[in-house]
């Protein structure tokens, strides 16, 4: 994913997760946001509550490898948060991608 997919700033986040759109099942959140911009943002949290930095930024990759496998498919022109949810760890990389493009 380039750099400028990423909504990197926490006025950014907050000002997205404050409109109160989201999309929630056992394993993320979604919140989302229109913007002006031709092209989708994705902003990717995961709580430390879930594991060292290490097992977070894995988890990071595997988000950010399946939104860059169905871009194609999603709206253009959205900001999205996704956070992942305690129930996404004992579950596999394939049913993380069918969890989280039924939410996208």
């Amino acid at each position: 994913m380039r750099k400028l997919y990423i909504v990197r700033h926490a006025r950014d986040f907050d000002r997205i997760m404050k409109e109160n759109h989201c999309v929630k099942n056992t394993c993320f959140v979604v919140y989302y946001q229109e913007n002006q911009l031709p092209y989708n943002r994705y902003g990717i949290s995961v709580s430390k509550k879930l594991g060292n930095a290490v097992f977070r930024n894995s988890y990071k990759r595997k988000i950010r490898s399946i939104i860059d496998n169905y871009k194609k498919d999603y709206i253009k022109g959205k900001d999205y948060i996704i956070i992942l949810r305690r129930g996404a760890l004992e579950k596999e990389y394939q049913e993380l991608e069918k969890q989280l493009t039924c939410l996208l």
